[in-house]
């Protein structure tokens, strides 16, 4: 994966992952999740619950906590770049979400979760990190992160383009409408699905906080796909 830092990971950490992750392994529902997510890399078939209750306690221990941030880097992209089941994609997250680490998620942050969204290019992990660790950046700071979701909307890379039209989702009253319009209008004429599902999503998000606006901007864009238009008036 590229962007390597030069830090050394905690692979008592990455061990202690897995082991706990193995411990709740399930080969029979893992095969049903790997047919169902078109994925490559196999699963070991823990349901979400499973998952973080396993975690849990890796990530609460003192001894597994990262005391350096280019360490914690290292160790979510050593995570993610060795995994070799789903769920290890899925405990990177994790370990880049948790509330020990809340400090170190800032503008800087950014460009790992570009390159675990370039390297996941699934809806699975991109829009985890999109509505979750980008959306908690740009509230943060959104004067630092609106220009890169500018730009990001008109990467060459689906799924970055998506994480830009979904960090707002969840921002409710907090959404910069003009951020929205920006991220959405360049992807309206893309052809594939997982654009114009990420639209109308957006859309039918802030649908709930202010219908008016979405109306209007749908009918201000007779141009928006049949898939993107149903989706954000769908509540309406």
């Amino acid at each position: 994966m590229p962007g390597e830092p030069a830090a050394t990971p905690r692979t008592d950490v990455i061990a202690a992952v897995r082991a706990a992750l193995l411990q709740h392994a399930d080969a029979e529902r893992a095969v049903g999740q790997q047919r169902y997510m078109k994925s490559e890399m196999p699963y070991l078939g823990l349901t979400s619950p499973v998952l973080r209750q396993a975690l849990r306690p890796v990530l609460a221990d003192p001894a597994y906590r990262i005391a350096e941030r280019e360490q914690w880097e290292a160790t979510v992209r050593a995570l993610w770049s060795e995994a070799t089941h789903r769920e290890h994609w899925y405990a990177a997250i994790a370990l880049l979400g948790h509330r020990t680490y809340r400090p170190w998620r800032d503008p800087a942050t950014l460009a790992l979760l570009s390159d675990l969204i370039r390297d996941g290019a699934w809806w699975d992990v991109v829009d985890t990190l999109a509505t979750h660790n980008v959306r908690e950046i740009l509230l943060g700071r959104p004067d630092e992160v609106a220009p890169v979701l500018r730009a990001w909307a008109h990467d060459e890379n689906l799924w970055i383009r998506r994480a830009a039209m979904l960090a707002q989702v969840g921002a409710k009253d907090r959404t910069d409408v003009d951020l929205l319009v920006d991220v959405i209008e360049p992807n309206i004429e893309h052809p594939d699905f997982f654009s114009r599902k990420a639209i109308g999503w957006a859309l039918r998000d802030y649908a709930r906080t202010d219908p008016e606006w979405v109306r209007r901007f749908v009918a201000a864009h007779p141009e928006l796909s049949g898939l993107s238009r149903r989706e954000a008036l769908k509540h309406l």
